[in-house]
């Protein structure tokens, strides 16, 4: 069984020192070898951003897509090799801007693949401009008076659409945020983690301390359930969408591919290539 040492490469990541992307790429190699999987049953889809060069620093399969297309990406690597563990990942602008259309149906159609958006509230590889996350208020380059925009809520955002696993967490607590990506990995549809990861260089509002003082723990909360889509809506909004762990599971709603009639447990790449003559002369037929 491979070791989290064994889903490392040699290519050093060249974010800031501090970057909360660091604890997620360590949270996903220990969360992988935790599982029992091996580097070649894994394969990570990235977009663009800081958070997007992850896929090239995780010792297994990896595509390093382009602005806001890391879902369409995921969802067909996981339709062509089922037996993939597929996880797509990315920052908040990259999930919520430019991708939050795929977002929104990649959650609705409940692939079975999991979901990691590295969350900073702002625009880092591009010198710090406003995000879909910044708040009202929030200074930047390209806001100098202060964003006259309301932040979106990813967990919010993710139970209207019909997710059937949202959770969120710190990149300050590897412990836990590697739990949750246990889980998001073991749920049986589409997983949306959405980790707080604080910018050490652009964003000098949400930095680990307030996080620290704002995040609240869910089970810390008098009467949570995470089975109950309505209470994880409703408190989420009670709490600025500041929760913190597993939010809400559907473990009842079946994924995509258990509903496409006929598709096959193996993936494309395990499969015989060879039609009988039967099956050919079927597929003519539909045609003729």
């Amino acid at each position: 069984m491979a070791t989290m040492k064994e889903f490392r490469n040699n290519v050093k990541p060249n974010w800031c020192p501090g970057c909360g992307d660091f604890s997620v790429q360590a949270a996903i190699q220990r969360a992988a070898a935790n599982i029992g999987l091996e580097p070649e049953q894994l394969a990570i889809i990235s977009g663009i951003g800081c958070s997007g060069r992850i896929s090239g620093y995780i010792n297994c399969y990896g595509f390093h897509g382009v602005h806001g297309r890391s879902l369409p990406i995921a969802q067909g690597v996981k339709m062509a090799n089922r037996e993939l563990t597929v996880i797509a990942s990315g920052g908040d602008g990259d999930g919520f801007a430019i991708g939050m259309g795929h977002t929104v149906h990649a959650i609705r159609r409940n692939m079975d693949i999991t979901y990691i958006v590295m969350d900073n509230q702002i625009y880092g590889l591009t010198k710090g401009q406003t995000s879909p996350r910044s708040a009202t208020g929030f200074v930047t380059k390209s806001t100098p008076a202060g964003s006259i925009e309301q932040a979106i809520s990813p967990v919010e955002v993710a139970l209207s659409a019909g997710a059937t696993f949202v959770a969120q967490s710190f990149s300050n607590d590897l412990k836990g945020l590697t739990e949750l990506i246990e889980q998001g990995i073991q749920h049986k549809g589409f997983s949306l983690i959405n980790v707080f990861s604080p910018c050490v260089t652009y964003n000098k509002v949400n930095t680990y301390d307030w996080f620290k003082e704002h995040v609240v723990r869910v089970e810390t909360l008098e009467g949570y359930d995470p089975t109950d889509r309505i209470k994880a809506m409703s408190f989420s909004m009670q709490n600025n969408g500041l929760l913190m762990g597993l939010i809400y599971q559907n473990k009842e709603q079946k994924s995509y591919e258990q509903l496409v009639p006929g598709f096959k447990e193996q993936g494309l790449a395990n499969q015989d290539i060879n039609m009988s003559e039967e099956d050919f002369a079927k597929l003519v037929a539909e045609f003729a």
